[in-house]
């Protein structure tokens, strides 16, 4: 009897690991068996729906991640997987769980996550560093958890009060000093400096040289973003004409779907001059006339059919700021995002001229760039 049990869990988990199948090409997933062990049927279809509704590749990709472990931590913490909807307590339990004191920790074991909870996390690789969760991704988790439940048709306590003082509460008593995505920020001289690493005539070197300064130029735009691009985004525009000196060439992005919009507008972002010969360089040397513009290349120097993955973007930019001399723990793709906009006010390109091209929708976000470079120079620190 056991043993039909068993077979019949097995045969479960083999049918959600080939739904799964099903939407890899739109969700890339790497733990696809530990997934199909973890995710319920209604998960799956949950995600297929989502899929279908036409959710960002990017945002589907960060949803699964924060489902399966919240449905491994719900294993963990109460031996069963997660309830639809969720309880009040088993939401404040998440939150104990995951923000916590390490002071009061020392002293009190009991305060915070239960360790044989730790150790089931840790020992199936959801759990890595040491320490309470950052507040932004207990908070993330919380609203990926309360997007699926209402996906699902249903609605949970996510915004009782009793959940938003308990976090209030335990980020104000562990405060924690706010890191940026990227240490340190891509500026002009910096980007020179990575661009005096991509001086060959070889493919990698002519690749890596337009995705640098496509994404600076474009605003600073997001590795989802630049490893998304296709050629039927781009408009080539009439030159524009500066005295005294040739046509510059111009070239429109047309964004689509990002991170803050829907694609349900046209949002354009415009390149002009070195950045546009750099992607035309790229699109000649490739032999790429449709498709994904930026591509991975092979060992022998064959271009791949399929884009690159974000997080490559990230790594190429890593990787010249090694070649470059640079720590390359300090910078990663986000720092070409702020670069952007931190440079823009080195030059005195007021805020909002910035913002049309960075398409930042918020003018608190993309002022704390301007802040940060503007404040040493300006004259409330030149008092004396």
């Amino acid at each position: 009897m056991a043993k039909g049990k068993t077979s019949a869990a097995m045969s479960t988990v083999e049918r959600r690991a080939v739904e799964l199948d099903t939407i890899a090409s739109v969700l890339p997933i790497e733990r696809r068996d530990e997934l199909a062990e973890l995710l319920t049927d209604q998960d799956v279809e949950t995600l297929k729906h989502l899929v279908n509704q036409g959710m960002g590749d990017n945002t589907l990709r960060a949803l699964t991640s924060d489902l399966a472990y919240l449905e491994a931590w719900g294993l963990a913490a109460t031996g069963q997987s997660l309830p639809w909807p969720a309880p009040e307590a088993l939401l404040l339990k998440f939150v104990a769980h995951h923000l916590w004191d390490p002071e009061r920790r020392a002293s009190d074991p009991n305060h915070g996550m239960p360790a044989e909870v730790d150790e089931n996390l840790r020992g199936q690789g959801f759990l890595k560093s040491i320490g309470p969760h950052a507040p932004d991704t207990v908070r993330r988790r919380l609203a990926s958890w309360s997007t699926v439940t209402k996906w699902r048709g249903l609605s949970g306590a996510f915004s009782s009060p009793a959940l938003k003082q308990a976090i209030r509460l335990a980020v104000r008593a562990v405060p924690r000093k706010r890191r940026r995505k990227s240490a340190k920020a891509v500026t002009g001289d910096i980007l020179q400096m990575l661009l005096a690493t991509c001086a060959s005539d070889s493919l990698r070197d002519i690749r890596d040289r337009a995705i640098l300064m496509v994404a600076f130029a474009s605003g600073g735009r997001r590795r989802s973003e630049i490893a998304g691009l296709r050629l039927e985004q781009l408009t080539e525009e009439t030159p524009i004409e500066l005295p005294d000196s040739p046509p510059l060439p111009s070239l429109a992005i047309h964004l689509g779907r990002t991170k803050t919009t829907t694609g349900e507008d046209d949002d354009v972002v415009y390149l002009t001059g070195r950045p546009v010969e750099a992607l035309n360089a790229w699109l000649t040397a490739a032999r790429i006339d449709k498709g994904s513009v930026f591509r991975g290349i092979g060992r022998w120097g064959s271009v791949s059919r399929r884009a690159l993955d974000p997080q490559s973007i990230n790594a190429i930019l890593k990787q010249r700021a090694e070649m470059a001399g640079l720590d390359s723990g300090e910078f990663s793709a986000h720092g070409l995002r702020s670069g952007y906009l931190t440079e823009a006010a080195n030059r005195g390109i007021p805020l909002p001229e910035a913002m049309e091209q960075s398409r930042h929708k918020s003018v608190q976000q993309a002022s704390s760039y301007y802040n940060s470079a503007t404040r040493r120079s300006g004259r409330a620190a030149r008092l004396l």
